[in-house]
């Protein structure tokens, strides 16, 4: 066997007996060690780069608390909570993409594009303007309420003898909008300094990140994650199309309705901290499809890295493209998004 079939042989990792199990290969796991080891030094170069320069060394010493008491501050207080809430900000948005196109098997779909985002953010900057006093730890739950209620919504009025992917987008494009409205009108009528808060927020940003929401992001992160590789298998199978999914042993409703609610769940979770940091979701699987394939065992966690290393290096930008200001991270994220959005449309049509 020659060296390069021995890379994509297929590797079986199981856990917990033969309960969760997933295939990969050596060639994968190279390109997830290479997307690891990229990603690491982006959240070094993140955390050096400021008003205050650190070098990498200095970075690794301080995480750890040694070295310049000045740069223990800056670095613990200021920035490694930062970017590690960027990093899984952009991890949970990029698997949930990956899921969402996988049960649609549309590579158009999205939290953000389908109207999930805007559901979930319209749940949150309603917590945010109506109750202004309300703690930060709501803003998970109400976000995930928020995407759940919308996904729901742009099901049911997709829904006719099954779902049509290009209907369940154009429904999603539609509920959006009305959503984004909606968050626009709580904006207007709001106080300014909390409508100004909010508006921040929609943009999409990472800035003033702190222990407290690394905390509150951490648990949801940790459990939806494992959920979805738990389940990777199974969006494999669907992906194959219902009949043959259910001929190869896959409950195909249960699975699909467990799967709705991760993807919903990681995009709430990442929305309610990051703010509406736009495709992400639609740009991170994509990139992590064209290195590693399309099996769910390995496309899961290199969409995650993608996803993580987009948003780090988006708030590298916004914090030292035009310094003092620091602009939200969206801002970075939908000017190369966007543009592939539309790249993405115009190759359906020519297909």
């Amino acid at each position: 066997m020659s060296r390069s079939a021995k890379s994509r042989e297929p590797i079986a990792i199981r856990m917990k007996g033969n309960r969760v199990s997933f295939l990969t290969s050596r060639k994968q796991i190279f390109v997830l060690a290479g997307l690891a080891v990229l990603l690491l030094l982006a959240l070094v170069a993140s955390i050096g780069f400021g008003t205050k320069y650190v070098n990498p060394w200095a970075v690794v010493q301080a995480i750890f608390g040694q070295g310049d008491a000045l740069d223990v501050v800056v670095v613990q207080k200021l920035r490694l909570p930062r970017v590690l809430v960027g990093a899984m900000v952009g991890a949970c948005l990029a698997m949930s993409g990956a899921i969402t196109q996988g049960l649609i098997r549309n590579p158009l779909a999205s939290p953000d594009v389908m109207g999930v985002t805007s559901g979930a953010s319209l749940a949150a900057t309603a917590i945010i303007t109506l109750i202004p006093s309300a703690s930060v730890f709501w803003l998970p739950p109400a976000a995930f309420a928020g995407a759940a209620l919308t996904t729901l919504l742009i099901y049911f009025l997709s829904w006719k003898k099954g779902v049509n992917p290009l209907m369940l987008v154009l429904v999603g494009v539609g509920i959006g909008a009305v959503a984004s409205s909606l968050s626009t009108m709580l904006l207007v009528t709001g106080p300014t300094d909390v409508a100004q808060k909010a508006f921040n927020w929609l943009l999409g940003s990472v800035y003033g990140s702190s222990w407290k929401h690394v905390n509150m992001l951490l648990p949801w992160f940790i459990a939806l994650g494992f959920l979805s590789l738990a389940f990777s298998r199974r969006i494999n199978m669907l992906q194959l199309g219902d009949d043959l999914a259910a001929g190869a042993g896959s409950s195909v409703e249960k699975d699909r309705t467990m799967l709705i609610f991760i993807a919903v769940g990681l995009a709430g979770a990442g929305i309610s901290v990051g703010g509406a940091i736009g495709f992400v979701a639609l740009l991170a699987p994509h990139i992590a499809r064209k290195l590693i394939g399309s099996s769910y065992g390995s496309l899961l966690p290199a969409s995650a890295l993608c996803g993580a290393l987009i948003v780090v290096l988006a708030d590298l930008l916004a914090r030292n493209v035009v310094p003092p200001l620091d602009i939200p991270v969206g801002v970075f994220t939908s000017a190369v998004g966007a543009p592939f959005f539309i790249y993405l449309l115009w190759r359906s049509r020519s297909s």
